[in-house]
């Protein structure tokens, strides 16, 4: 137990498994980009903001860089600290999420709505786009999405309630769902003591 709260178990990130957007390149830092690491039990991620808000969130395979934070990044950085522990269900940042399709960022939209511990199908995304037939679009714009985890693309799941597809890897997508409703997902879980 950590701060009081409960971690679960988690295996060593499979790399091999995720999609090469996941993780970040030294390519996806822009001098006009801040970015900040961020420590979590899955081991180490990159959170990327620009002036109006965060851009991305990443994992990292080997660190090259040297932090350069900003005031949105130390934010994010808090605020998924807390998220980890599972002291944090609703994010509060601001997102800049400029050169994207208006159909994704409708998407993206949607999944922000679905609330902490719970999950919906891909069926039922699309029918709250207005349009069951665009459920592989916006499967693909779940897919995407740039901001895993604080725009919550891991709550969808298919419409048997099995896991499907994830960017981060499935090992990911259970790890976070179990940490939001570990009643629900937990199969495997190991507290562990500092």
């Amino acid at each position: 137990m950590r701060n009081g709260c409960v971690y679960f178990h988690f295996p060593a990130l499979q790399i091999e498994e995720m999609k090469p957007s996941a993780l970040l390149r030294l390519k996806d830092l822009s001098d006009e980009d801040y970015f900040q690491e961020v420590d979590s039990p899955m081991g180490k991620w990159v959170v990327g903001a620009g002036n109006k808000g965060i851009k991305w969130l990443k994992i990292v395979k080997d660190k090259a860089f040297t932090d350069r934070p900003n005031a949105i990044t130390r934010k994010a950085v808090e605020q998924l600290d807390r998220y980890f522990t599972g002291d944090l269900h609703d994010f509060n940042l601001p997102l800049e999420l400029d050169g994207y399709t208006n159909f994704s960022l409708r998407v993206w939209h949607e999944l922000i709505k679905i609330p902490y511990g719970n999950t919906i199908s891909y069926k039922t995304l699309a029918i709250r786009l207005g349009d069951v037939k665009c459920i592989r679009a916006a499967a693909r714009a779940n897919g995407s999405n740039p901001i895993p985890i604080i725009i919550p693309c891991h709550r969808v799941i298919g419409s048997d309630g099995s896991l499907t597809g994830y960017a981060l890897g499935l090992d990911v997508k259970k790890y976070l769902l179990e940490l939001e409703n570990p009643t629900r997902f937990s199969t495997n879980q190991m507290i562990l003591f500092d």
